[in-house]
């Protein structure tokens, strides 16, 4: 017992000891004896460039290919760098913008010169983790042989479907992106998520030494928590309180847009275009996974980085509730109450709410029916629907691929309301249909019938109904008779019974010649002398 006691004691001191949320669970003694306390916890914060897979566009902009000469804004006609993919010495491919420079030789990433001059000079440096990430530090990128005078960071939340600004840089940002010059200094706490155009980093200062392009989170984060980071509690209090705050740091992929390359502080000099470029020796992005609060490790697995998710959650990002732990719907971990959060541990099936009652994760509220003596599942989501949300809404089908707890487990019958009775199916998502519809959905014709915003009965056809008298059928709806014929089929001659169909067009050719005399007539009179 004395044994027990010092571990958990010692347990709880590392507890304690430990930074905020890092540890998601710990032993604590209590009258029943020991059990697990639940905690939100996160990764600790690490150096992402170390698993991010880089590309470079267009295709080409890598210098080497075919070697060329180049200069350096310091010495711009002294030309003897050269640059050849071919030779190891020579070659600056994109990998040296992540690699750990050895025994202190520089390496760098570097571009073709900017030879076709007035063409821009652009390139597009894009980082993927296949992973969220939360950034933890400054993102710092390091330029060789000057800064670039026109760029811009972006951001995308979904893997690189979607891309949106994080921030702009310009030596003058009013003539290159019409947005006035800030830095972070000039945010206050109800705009810090604001994309600011910044010219701190873009101007020509001739030092070798200012090489870096920051985008500023420790700042970001001291307007919270204090210049040295010492009050935490309130940066992390705002996370959960102020909307949008937590994602504007949050990110699955980077992207570098190099717009204009360093000048060297005049106008471009179109006698010796071979000293503009740009080349980037080391981007460093300071972050950690984000495990939604569910985790406190995140390691590499078949090549990408994967929460070790706790609290009964599971996926990449701790992003949903185990199977068998969906009594009630999942949901990220929270950072309050300080210093430990709330870690909205999934539950096992039937020990949500008091109530005992399944709602496979549809719902998380139960009520008691006093007159049936049920507790029944409140307000089912996901189109499910009956005391256990275990049935679909009328309108949808049951997907046999998926669990009774995927919130996909209903799809919508989608009827064609011309061709169905109704818009509800049946087990297997085939919709009622009207006479001669067809199809699992109603929205084909049986045959002898003809589509025209729902099914009718053909009028003729080329087997059974066939236009007679040489009539012929116009998309099943009707016959397009000769004209001495009419009828549905052509069937009728449109002289009636007992005349001569001849005889009945006689008047009409009789007039006609009657016209024709009475004309000829009064041209012989014109011509004839009195």
């Amino acid at each position: 017992m004395l044994l027990q006691a010092v571990l958990l004691l010692l347990l709880h001191c590392l507890a304690s000891t430990l930074g905020q949320y890092e540890l998601c669970k710990s032993l604590v003694s209590t009258d029943e004896g020991s059990v697990w306390e639940y905690y939100a916890c996160q990764p600790k914060s690490a150096s992402m460039k170390d698993y991010m897979r880089i590309k470079v566009d267009p295709p080409g902009i890598t210098c080497g290919n075919p070697p060329e000469r180049f200069c350096t804004l310091e010495n711009p006609y002294l030309c003897s760098d050269e640059c050849d993919a071919s030779n190891p010495d020579l070659a600056h491919p994109p990998q040296l913008m992540q690699d750990r420079e050895r025994n202190g030789l520089i390496t760098y990433w570097q571009t073709v010169t900017w030879r076709r001059h007035p063409e821009p000079l652009l390139a597009n440096i894009s980082m993927s983790w296949n992973k969220s990430l939360e950034l933890t530090d400054d993102i710092l990128i390091t330029f060789e042989y000057g800064r670039p005078t026109i760029m811009v960071l972006d951001k995308s939340m979904d893997h690189g479907r979607s891309w949106q600004p994080y921030q702009f840089y310009a030596d003058d940002c009013l003539d290159a992106f019409n947005m006035p010059p800030k830095q972070v200094r000039d945010l206050s706490p109800a705009n810090i998520t604001r994309v600011i155009c910044t010219e701190q980093y873009s101007r020509w200062v001739g030092s070798k030494s200012d090489k870096n392009v920051k985008f500023e989170v420790r700042a970001r984060f001291a307007v919270f928590a204090g210049p040295r980071l010492q009050n935490m509690d309130s940066l992390y209090t705002r996370m959960e309180s102020m909307k949008g705050l937590r994602d504007f740091f949050t990110f699955t992929n980077l992207r570098l847009r190099l717009l204009r390359p360093a000048l060297g502080g005049t106008y471009v000099q179109r006698d010796n275009l071979l000293k503009y470029f740009y080349a980037i020796s080391n981007i460093e992005v300071p972050a950690r996974c984000k495990c939604n609060l569910h985790a406190s490790q995140c390691l590499l697995q078949d090549g990408n980085l994967q929460c070790q998710c706790e609290h009964n959650t599971t996926g990449q990002d701790c992003q949903r509730c185990k199977k068998g732990f969906k009594a009630k719907s999942w949901k990220a971990g929270s950072y309050l109450p300080t210093p430990n959060g709330t870690p909205n541990t999934c539950t096992i099936a039937g020990s949500s709410s008091g109530s005992n009652c399944e709602c496979y994760g549809h719902s998380n509220r139960c009520s008691y029916i006093d007159y049936l003596n049920i507790i029944t599942c409140v307000s089912c989501k996901h189109n499910t629907r009956g005391q256990n949300c275990q049935h679909c809404r009328l309108g949808y089908f049951r997907n046999a691929s998926a669990e009774l707890d995927d919130e996909s487990v209903c799809i919508e019958c989608n009827c064609n309301q011309m061709g169905s009775v109704h818009d509800r199916c049946n087990g297997t998502g085939f919709c009622q249909c009207k006479d001669g519809a067809t199809g699992a959905k109603c929205d084909d014709c049986l045959p002898g019938y003809y589509w025209k915003q729902g099914c009718y009965p053909n009028i003729c056809d080329e087997e059974m109904l066939l236009c007679q008298n040489g009539g012929t059928c116009y998309q099943n709806q009707k016959c397009i008779c000769p004209p001495e014929f009419k009828g549905v089929l052509c069937q009728h001659s449109r002289c009636e019974a007992g005349k001569d169909c001849n005889a009945a067009s006689s008047p009409h050719l009789s007039m006609a010649t009657l016209l024709l005399c009475t004309l000829l007539a009064h041209l012989l009179a014109m011509l004839t002398p009195h």
